[in-house]
Protein backbone atom coordinates (compact mmCIF):
# COMPACT_ATOMS: atom_id res chain seq x y z
CA UNK A 1 0.00 0.00 0.00
CA UNK A 2 1.95 3.10 -1.44
CA UNK A 3 0.19 5.35 1.22
CA UNK A 4 2.42 6.73 3.41
CA UNK A 5 1.79 8.91 6.63
CA UNK A 6 3.97 12.38 7.17
CA UNK A 7 7.01 12.32 9.15
CA UNK A 8 5.40 13.79 12.20
CA UNK A 9 2.91 11.31 12.73
CA UNK A 10 4.99 8.29 11.30
CA UNK A 11 7.24 8.62 14.06
CA UNK A 12 4.83 8.64 16.76
CA UNK A 13 2.35 5.61 15.07
CA UNK A 14 5.84 3.30 13.54
CA UNK A 15 5.17 0.46 16.45
CA UNK A 16 1.20 0.42 15.05
CA UNK A 17 2.19 0.16 11.60
CA UNK A 18 4.50 -2.72 12.70
CA UNK A 19 1.18 -4.65 14.17
CA UNK A 20 0.44 -7.55 12.32
CA UNK A 21 -2.89 -6.50 12.11
CA UNK A 22 -2.09 -3.52 9.97
CA UNK A 23 -0.34 -5.05 7.51
CA UNK A 24 -3.32 -7.84 6.99
CA UNK A 25 -4.94 -4.22 6.85
CA UNK A 26 -2.78 -2.73 4.38
CA UNK A 27 -3.04 -6.32 1.96
CA UNK A 28 -6.84 -6.25 1.90
CA UNK A 29 -7.12 -2.31 1.19
CA UNK A 30 -4.47 -2.92 -1.82
CA UNK A 31 -6.59 -5.85 -3.00
CA UNK A 32 -10.01 -3.53 -2.70
CA UNK A 33 -8.25 -0.96 -4.79
CA UNK A 34 -7.07 -3.00 -7.42
CA UNK A 35 -10.97 -4.77 -7.55
CA UNK A 36 -13.08 -2.58 -7.16
CA UNK A 37 -13.81 1.63 -7.21
CA UNK A 38 -12.83 2.72 -3.70
CA UNK A 39 -12.74 6.27 -1.83
CA UNK A 40 -10.60 8.52 -1.53
CA UNK A 41 -8.28 8.04 -3.97
CA UNK A 42 -5.48 5.85 -2.60
CA UNK A 43 -2.96 9.19 -2.73
CA UNK A 44 -5.60 10.97 -0.16
CA UNK A 45 -6.23 8.04 2.68
CA UNK A 46 -3.87 10.05 5.16
CA UNK A 47 -5.14 13.44 3.68
CA UNK A 48 -6.09 14.55 7.27
CA UNK A 49 -2.47 14.05 8.76
CA UNK A 50 -0.95 15.69 5.48
CA UNK A 51 -2.41 18.49 6.28
CA UNK A 52 -2.35 18.66 10.33
CA UNK A 53 0.98 18.21 11.53
CA UNK A 54 1.40 16.56 14.80
CA UNK A 55 2.89 19.50 16.40
CA UNK A 56 0.20 22.12 14.84
CA UNK A 57 -2.68 19.87 16.20
CA UNK A 58 -5.53 21.95 18.19
CA UNK A 59 -8.66 20.39 17.14
CA UNK A 60 -9.71 16.29 16.64
CA UNK A 61 -12.94 16.21 14.75
CA UNK A 62 -14.38 12.35 14.81
CA UNK A 63 -16.18 11.05 11.52
CA UNK A 64 -17.38 7.38 10.48
CA UNK A 65 -16.04 6.51 7.29
CA UNK A 66 -15.05 8.35 3.98
CA UNK A 67 -18.17 9.89 1.70
CA UNK A 68 -19.17 7.10 -1.07
CA UNK A 69 -20.12 8.83 -3.80
CA UNK A 70 -18.35 9.63 -7.05
CA UNK A 71 -15.46 12.74 -6.31
CA UNK A 72 -16.79 13.05 -2.88
CA UNK A 73 -14.39 11.92 -0.64
CA UNK A 74 -10.98 13.64 0.22
CA UNK A 75 -9.42 12.23 3.13
CA UNK A 76 -10.70 14.37 5.92
CA UNK A 77 -14.24 13.84 7.57
CA UNK A 78 -17.08 15.67 6.41
CA UNK A 79 -15.43 17.63 3.65
CA UNK A 80 -15.99 17.25 0.32
CA UNK A 81 -13.76 18.60 -3.18
CA UNK A 82 -14.18 22.00 -4.56
CA UNK A 83 -17.53 21.77 -6.86
CA UNK A 84 -19.08 19.41 -4.73
CA UNK A 85 -22.62 19.31 -3.85
CA UNK A 86 -22.30 19.50 0.13
CA UNK A 87 -24.15 16.71 1.53
CA UNK A 88 -26.51 17.06 4.35
CA UNK A 89 -24.34 17.07 7.66
CA UNK A 90 -21.55 19.28 6.09
CA UNK A 91 -24.90 21.69 4.94
CA UNK A 92 -25.94 21.28 9.10
CA UNK A 93 -22.56 21.98 10.08
CA UNK A 94 -22.28 25.14 8.11
CA UNK A 95 -25.41 26.39 8.99
CA UNK A 96 -24.51 25.62 13.12
CA UNK A 97 -20.83 28.05 12.55
CA UNK A 98 -23.07 30.72 11.13
CA UNK A 99 -25.87 30.74 13.86
CA UNK A 100 -22.52 30.26 16.60
CA UNK A 101 -20.26 32.57 15.08
CA UNK A 102 -21.60 34.26 12.30
CA UNK A 103 -19.58 33.02 9.93
CA UNK A 104 -20.56 33.30 6.49
CA UNK A 105 -21.61 30.16 5.36
CA UNK A 106 -19.00 28.88 1.99
CA UNK A 107 -19.55 28.00 -1.11
CA UNK A 108 -16.83 24.84 -1.18
CA UNK A 109 -17.32 22.26 1.31
CA UNK A 110 -13.56 21.72 1.37
CA UNK A 111 -12.41 21.62 5.07
CA UNK A 112 -8.81 21.56 4.12
CA UNK A 113 -8.23 25.20 5.18
CA UNK A 114 -9.61 24.08 8.76
CA UNK A 115 -7.04 21.52 8.60
CA UNK A 116 -4.00 23.93 7.83
CA UNK A 117 -5.08 25.59 10.87
CA UNK A 118 -4.94 22.26 13.37
CA UNK A 119 -7.78 20.51 12.96
CA UNK A 120 -7.21 17.05 12.11
CA UNK A 121 -10.99 15.57 10.35
CA UNK A 122 -10.39 12.53 11.27
CA UNK A 123 -12.60 9.41 10.12
CA UNK A 124 -13.00 5.85 12.19
CA UNK A 125 -12.29 4.08 8.78
CA UNK A 126 -10.21 5.52 6.19
CA UNK A 127 -11.34 3.76 2.84
CA UNK A 128 -15.01 2.77 1.38
CA UNK A 129 -16.14 1.08 -1.77
CA UNK A 130 -18.10 3.07 -4.06
CA UNK A 131 -21.75 2.87 -3.24
CA UNK A 132 -21.20 0.76 0.00
CA UNK A 133 -21.71 2.32 3.32
CA UNK A 134 -19.56 0.54 6.17
CA UNK A 135 -17.77 -1.91 3.33
CA UNK A 136 -14.53 -1.50 5.03
CA UNK A 137 -15.93 -2.01 8.49
CA UNK A 138 -13.64 -4.06 10.68
CA UNK A 139 -11.18 -4.37 8.53
CA UNK A 140 -8.38 -2.62 10.77
CA UNK A 141 -8.98 0.60 10.61
CA UNK A 142 -11.24 1.15 13.34
CA UNK A 143 -7.54 -0.17 15.50
CA UNK A 144 -5.66 2.00 13.49
CA UNK A 145 -7.46 5.38 14.49
CA UNK A 146 -7.82 4.41 18.16
CA UNK A 147 -4.20 4.38 18.56
CA UNK A 148 -4.28 7.69 16.67
CA UNK A 149 -6.34 9.33 19.39
CA UNK A 150 -4.56 7.18 22.09
CA UNK A 151 -1.34 9.00 20.92
CA UNK A 152 -2.98 12.21 20.88
CA UNK A 153 -4.60 11.50 24.53
CA UNK A 154 -0.77 10.85 25.78
CA UNK A 155 1.58 12.76 24.08
CA UNK A 156 -0.59 16.40 23.62
CA UNK A 157 -1.90 18.72 25.91
CA UNK A 158 -5.17 20.53 25.96
CA UNK A 159 -6.19 19.46 22.72
CA UNK A 160 -10.38 19.91 22.25
CA UNK A 161 -12.28 16.57 20.78
CA UNK A 162 -15.46 17.02 18.85
CA UNK A 163 -17.58 14.05 18.91
CA UNK A 164 -20.87 14.08 17.60
CA UNK A 165 -23.10 11.20 17.74
CA UNK A 166 -22.86 8.11 19.71
CA UNK A 167 -20.25 6.55 17.61
CA UNK A 168 -17.74 9.02 17.72
CA UNK A 169 -18.73 9.51 21.62
CA UNK A 170 -18.03 6.05 22.54
CA UNK A 171 -14.50 6.43 19.82
CA UNK A 172 -13.55 8.97 21.95
CA UNK A 173 -14.02 7.51 25.29
CA UNK A 174 -10.33 7.03 25.94
CA UNK A 175 -9.75 11.11 26.14
CA UNK A 176 -8.31 12.06 29.50
CA UNK A 177 -10.94 15.01 29.85
CA UNK A 178 -8.79 16.80 33.02
CA UNK A 179 -5.88 17.20 30.11
CA UNK A 180 -8.15 17.93 27.06
CA UNK A 181 -11.52 19.72 26.33
CA UNK A 182 -14.20 17.16 25.34
CA UNK A 183 -17.40 18.45 23.27
CA UNK A 184 -20.27 16.22 22.85
CA UNK A 185 -23.66 16.55 21.00
CA UNK A 186 -25.58 14.54 18.40
CA UNK A 187 -24.59 14.29 15.14
CA UNK A 188 -25.05 16.78 12.21
CA UNK A 189 -27.19 14.09 9.60
CA UNK A 190 -30.79 14.90 9.21
CA UNK A 191 -32.16 12.47 11.68
CA UNK A 192 -30.57 13.88 14.84
CA UNK A 193 -30.18 17.70 13.35
CA UNK A 194 -32.51 19.56 15.66
CA UNK A 195 -30.51 17.82 18.61
CA UNK A 196 -27.10 18.99 16.94
CA UNK A 197 -28.02 22.41 16.39
CA UNK A 198 -27.25 25.00 19.00
CA UNK A 199 -24.41 23.33 20.75
CA UNK A 200 -22.19 26.04 20.18
CA UNK A 201 -19.03 23.80 19.57
CA UNK A 202 -16.99 26.15 17.42
CA UNK A 203 -17.37 29.31 19.59
CA UNK A 204 -16.70 26.97 23.10
CA UNK A 205 -13.63 25.52 20.78
CA UNK A 206 -12.33 29.06 20.35
CA UNK A 207 -12.70 30.07 23.67
CA UNK A 208 -11.03 27.25 25.20
CA UNK A 209 -7.85 27.44 22.67
CA UNK A 210 -7.67 31.45 23.39
CA UNK A 211 -7.17 30.50 27.37
CA UNK A 212 -4.88 28.21 26.43
CA UNK A 213 -3.16 30.63 24.78
CA UNK A 214 -3.85 29.03 21.31
CA UNK A 215 -4.94 30.99 18.16
CA UNK A 216 -8.55 30.05 17.54
CA UNK A 217 -9.81 28.29 14.16
CA UNK A 218 -11.13 30.30 11.57
CA UNK A 219 -14.17 28.40 10.90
Amino acid sequence: MDMILPPSWQARLAKELDQPYFKQLTDFVDAEYQQYTVYPPRELVFNAFHYCAFDDLKVVILGQDPYHGAGQANGLCFSVNDGIKQPPSLKNIFKEIHADTGTLIPDSGNLERWAKQGVLLLNSILTVRESEPASHKNKGWEQFTDAVIQVINEQKQQIVFILWGNYAQQKGKIVNKNQHLVLKSAHPSPFSVKKFMDNHHFSQTNQYLQQVGKTPILW
